[in-house]
């Protein structure tokens, strides 16, 4: 009876290196997941200054199609700055937003063309980790059936953030 007593039990835990374990995992995990969290968030946040080229883009896709803002085959001179259209561009159909946003900095937006190339460029506001450098530009280039295409240009400085992109 003797050997009764040393009897080996069973373990009713966890031992210490496989709770180390489990907390070196979690700590991986929590470092790959708050930056990428957080550029999510940026890129949301953004989405408001994606979300005002609407109008010009749509403004400016009608005026090439009806010949309102054409001269040959290339684009009129349309001039937007400090998001106040010119003459010409208001008569062309190209509007004025006055209304911002958090992000979206109606005073940062300008509009330019030259040949058959339009390039839309918005400036936010510097808020919430946006910064005043992270400006949105679009270039729109005339086809010859008046058919507007747009690309976000590589200067554009929501492409270069160090976290990645946010545009």
């Amino acid at each position: 009876m003797k050997f009764a007593q040393y009897k080996k039990q069973a373990q009713q835990g966890f031992t210490l290196i496989e709770l180390m374990i489990v907390v070196a995992i979690i700590g991986i995990l929590a470092a790959v997941a708050i930056p990428a969290y957080q550029n999510y968030t940026l890129k949301a946040r953004y989405s408001e200054v994606v979300a005002a080229t609407s109008p010009y883009k749509t403004a400016i896709d009608l005026c090439s199609q009806n010949g309102d803002c054409v001269s040959g085959a290339n684009f009129s001179s349309l001039v937007v700055t400090a998001g106040v259209p010119d003459a010409t561009t208001l008569t062309a159909g190209i509007p004025g937003i006055a209304s911002s946003g958090t992000v979206f900095n109606p005073a940062g937006v300008t509009l330019a063309t030259a040949t058959n190339v339009a390039t839309l460029t918005l400036a936010p506001n510097a808020v919430s980790g946006i910064a005043a450098a992270d400006t949105y530009i679009l270039t729109g280039t005339r086809g010859a059936d008046g058919k507007v295409i747009w690309a976000v240009a590589s200067t554009s400085g929501c492409l270069t953030r160090s976290g990645g992109k946010i545009c």
